[in-house]
């Protein structure tokens, strides 16, 4: 696998992307920077295709791999509704 600047960038949009999906699908406010939405969406962009080619999903296809991008979004929710959980009880637990 060939490292490009191009490569990093298109990583970092889709990631982006994947991680606001995840953060729509959480209901209430996340409180979380844009930075940590897409740290999260590129893990969960990265954990999805593996999961997807293990269970024998298509994921090389010419057109959008709904299925790939379901598992993605749906691990994206799961590390959004993680990390606000886990800010909320920090932030009440000081008072």
């Amino acid at each position: 696998m060939e490292l490009t600047v191009w490569g990093i960038i298109t990583a970092l949009i889709v990631g982006l992307i994947i991680g606001a999906l995840g953060r729509l699908v959480v209901p209430g406010r996340q409180d979380m920077p844009i930075w940590l939405t897409m740290l999260i969406g590129v893990g969960a962009a990265l954990l999805g295709t593996v999961i997807a080619r293990a269970a024998g999903i298509a994921t090389e296809t010419a057109g959008i791999d709904w299925m790939e991008l379901l598992i993605q979004v749906a691990l994206a929710a799961v590390a959004v509704a993680l990390v606000a959980g886990v800010g909320r009880r920090r932030r009440v637990s000081r008072y």
